[in-house]
């Protein structure tokens, strides 16, 4: 009889994979993004456990989005008091904070609770093609 292969945290090793966003288009790579944050590109995938791997994601501000998302898409923010309602586009956010646009894509693709919190802070990007993980000597993927 076949036993189902259920991983434990101890025995994974995480890898460390550097995606290049240059000319990308942003949900397309979020989600592959959030594929390898999740270890769904693993054979030894388990729901319960965060068996994803690290993912530097350099060249943010260099994304593309199809259709008028650059105009049409918000972001929205609110700090509870009253009429205090934020709201900027697609556009204001890549020209402000690049990093931010790809981050937020990812997290809302990977769901709530206290693993998914955990996944999260695997990922690691930045506006331009410099980043300080050299050290993790990360392996260069094509999304």
């Amino acid at each position: 009889m076949n036993r189902t292969y259920w991983a434990n945290e101890n025995e994974l090793t995480k890898k460390w994979y550097l995606v290049d966003a240059k000319n990308k288009i942003l949900g397309r790579l979020a989600v592959k993004i959030a594929d390898i944050l999740n270890g769904k590109n693993k054979t030894i995938y388990t729901p319960n456990v965060d068996c994803g791997d690290y993912v530097i994601v350099i060249n943010a501000k260099y994304i593309k989005v199809t259709g008028k998302k650059l105009l049409d898409k918000k972001y929205y923010r609110h700090s509870t008091y009253p009429g205090n309602l934020k709201i900027e586009t697609l556009k204001e956010k890549l020209a402000k904070k690049p990093e931010e646009v790809i981050y937020l894509a990812v997290k809302n693709m990977l769901g709530k609770g206290p693993l998914s919190y955990r996944k999260i802070k695997k990922l690691k990007v930045y506006a331009e093609a410099e980043h300080p993980h050299q050290a993790q000597q990360a392996e260069k993927i094509e999304l």
